[in-house]
């Protein structure tokens, strides 16, 4: 699973399929490794260079994507609090950052490898969240570096690929709260960090983030949509079915207050905005 074993698609392997070039990005277990095999396996199926079979065989059972050895991974209550005043809260604050960043890549490769026989939109969506994932690592990383810092420094937590394993099985359960949920707290939070960001004079860092806030946006977007899709494939009504699910699944990770007006551009409707309300209150 070293990244010196990932070898990317080139222009002459017509043949190979797209989720074996996902497989091989979830696989790369270095920064350098998957940000390159995400750039080369995104520009490979841009240029048609990849399948997507359909008679490949099921998905292997979720597990742990490769990681480097560090940042040592901790529970969320075990993660100092830091703040923006001092150089090392601002370098802390960009690595929690760009960890997510980090995981925001394995989660969308694993929505492409994962799930069979859907759309080609579909996969379409995902290799290109994965591509801009892959680039917000890239910025934030670099960032980190012009802190003293790099991608491993700090400690970091795990909490989004634990919703991946718990959303493995159901397509319309991962949709709904992995892009829905986890990935559009970035929604709610990131305007107030770029107002404090740029209070401090740190103008480059909120730069970072304001790329960022308009990208996930459409992210998030893409999660709306295909939420929609399943939904309307099974015969369900998606505002009851998303509050099912928070219910089920996202009591615990639920914290408002709620970006209403980004919230809103990426496809949430009024009944789910209040849904997210009541049961963050």
């Amino acid at each position: 699973m070293a990244g010196a074993a990932i070898r990317p698609p080139t222009r002459t392997d017509v043949s190979a399929s797209l989720f074996d070039a996902a497989r091989a990005c979830l696989d790369a277990a270095t920064p350098e490794a998957k940000v390159a095999a995400t750039f080369a396996a995104a520009e490979a199926f841009a240029r048609g260079e990849l399948t997507i079979p359909d008679d490949a065989p099921e998905p292997e059972p979720i597990r742990m994507p490769g990681r480097p050895e560090r940042p040592l991974l901790v529970h969320p209550r075990d993660l100092p609090r830091r703040g923006f005043g001092s150089i090392e809260g601002r370098a802390a604050f960009i690595h929690a950052i760009a960890h997510i960043e980090f995981n925001a890549i394995d989660l969308a490769w694993d929505a492409v490898y994962r799930f069979r026989g859907l759309p080609r939109e579909f996969y379409v969506d995902w290799v290109n969240v994965a591509h801009d994932e892959a680039r917000h690592f890239a910025m934030l990383r670099e960032r980190l570096r012009e802190h003293g810092h790099d991608y491993g420094d700090f400690d970091a937590h795990n909490g989004l690929w634990e919703m991946a394993e718990k959303t493995a099985h159901d397509g319309l359960a991962r949709m709904a709260l992995v892009p829905r949920v986890l990935e559009a707290r970035g929604l709610d939070v990131t305007p107030g960090m770029i107002v404090k960001l740029r209070s401090l004079g740190d103008d480059a860092t909120a730069d970072i983030l304001e790329i960022i806030l308009r990208e996930e946006v459409a992210h998030v977007a893409a999660g709306s949509r295909w939420f929609r899709w399943y939904c309307e494939r099974a015969g369900v009504d998606p505002a009851p079915r998303f509050r099912e699910l928070l219910a089920q699944y996202a009591r615990a990770v639920l914290y408002g207050p709620f970006n209403h007006e980004a919230r809103s551009a990426a496809g949430f409707g009024p009944d789910e905005l209040d849904a997210l309300e009541k049961l963050a209150g």
